[in-house]
């Protein structure tokens, strides 16, 4: 099967293709080729060279910086960012509260909020999963109780990914016990500069700060920052989460990965000789590129018999295998650096070449792939029952 672009598809692609690299600062682009982590700083300047371009947050309304275009040009801009080794639009911002404030905030909410929301001005955190409350969701007790103007606000929420970056964290909170568990949650936006709310790190596997435990300790937020109507925060949340979930194949970033393993397989071997001379491992490579073919092509299947907005069932498959496949790139890596992948710790004036000194930390780092936006599991069940017809 051969993807046949329209000509103006394929301008389209070329506009992208030019602009990620010619208008995103090179040492952005530069420290992410390279598998290292970015600084808030470059997270925000490129979101902010992105946005310079109309090309931020595409799928917002157009009213607020969004783009009317289709789920082709949607994968396109997708795929060329991630080819040209741009990061992404800030999720929390671009993909999350944006679009629930657009589609349910006020007016006013959307005039504050908005523009700086497409701009990172503000650096939103997810106040959503709590220590008893992360697969339930619906179970959580960080509670929201209204005193005249302002809520009180009293609980704990975990897993906060970059929440030491945040300004504003859209939070769920519970402000009636005494319906049922769904229906009792509102959504409101907190200052996170609020008296009260403190912010403690969580260290991961790969010993890096990514995520946070949020505290509120009698905070007060006022009333006017509650999106939409109180106990509708369940609706929100559903709908956020749709959001959440697409763009969960990133064909781009796998190619990039697979590529640069094949570069690096040249010169990993003994004496400086080629990997890719090993059979196991050129077959490795060829079945690699092979299942990545099959993810791309299922990719353009679903934006091509997408409706109205609602995602098609195989779906579920970009997100299994898309999440199984950045796993298979990252072992890749680790099995041609070999027993030197186990420095990672070393300093940069060691003898460890950089690409090696990478693998470990990503390699562990991406194992989180099979739980976030919707765990594997679940995924091969929705799988059986809406493709395979299996109840």
């Amino acid at each position: 099967m051969r993807l046949h672009l329209t000509d103006e598809d394929v301008a389209f692609r070329e506009e992208m293709h030019t602009y990620f690299r010619t208008k995103v600062p090179q040492d952005i682009r530069d420290t992410l080729g390279a598998r290292r982590e970015l600084s808030k700083d470059q997270m925000v300047r490129s979101m902010q060279a992105l946005n310079a371009g109309g090309l931020a947050v595409p799928g917002w309304p157009v009213e607020w910086g969004g783009q009317d275009w289709s789920p082709l040009r949607r994968h396109i801009w997708s795929v060329e960012m991630q080819l040209a080794c741009v990061p992404p639009p800030l999720a929390f911002n671009a993909g999350m509260i944006g679009p629930v404030i657009a589609a349910f905030g006020s007016q006013e909410m959307k005039e504050r909020f908005l523009p700086a929301t497409a701009n990172l001005d503000i650096w939103w955190s997810q106040g959503f999963s709590e220590p008893d409350a992360g697969s339930d969701l619906a179970s959580l007790r960080c509670a929201a109780v209204r005193d005249g103007e302002e809520y009180i606000v009293n609980g704990q929420k975990t897993w906060t990914t970059l929440g030491q970056y945040g300004d504003w964290i859209f939070t769920l909170v519970r402000t009636d016990p005494e319906v049922k568990k769904q229906a009792g949650i509102s959504m409101l936006l907190i200052d996170m500069t609020t008296p009260g709310v403190t912010v403690r790190p969580i260290e991961l596997i790969d010993g890096g700060h990514e995520v946070n435990e949020v505290f509120f300790e009698d905070v007060r937020v006022p009333a006017e920052n509650l999106v939409g109507e109180e106990n509708k925060g369940w609706d929100y949340a559903k709908f956020l989460l749709g959001n959440e979930r697409v763009g969960v194949a990133p064909v781009g970033l796998i190619k990039r990965l697979v590529a640069q393993a094949k570069e690096q397989a040249k010169t990993a071997g003994p004496d400086g000789s080629s990997l890719l001379d090993d059979p196991l491992v050129a077959a490795r490579v060829v079945e690699l590129e092979n299942e990545l073919m099959a993810l791309e092509l299922t990719a353009l299947r679903v934006v091509a018999h997408s409706v109205e907005g609602k995602p098609h069932p195989a779906s579920s498959v970009l997100k299994l295998r898309g999440s199984e496949l950045q796993q298979a790139a990252t072992s890749l890596f680790l099995d041609l650096g070999g027993p030197l992948s186990l420095a990672s710790g070393a300093s940069d004036g060691s003898d460890v070449p950089d690409w090696v000194r990478v693998t470990a930390p990503k390699y562990l780092n991406l194992r989180k792939a099979s739980i976030y936006g919707g765990s594997n599991e679940v995924q091969r069940q929705i799988i059986a029952g809406t493709i395979l017809g299996l109840r």
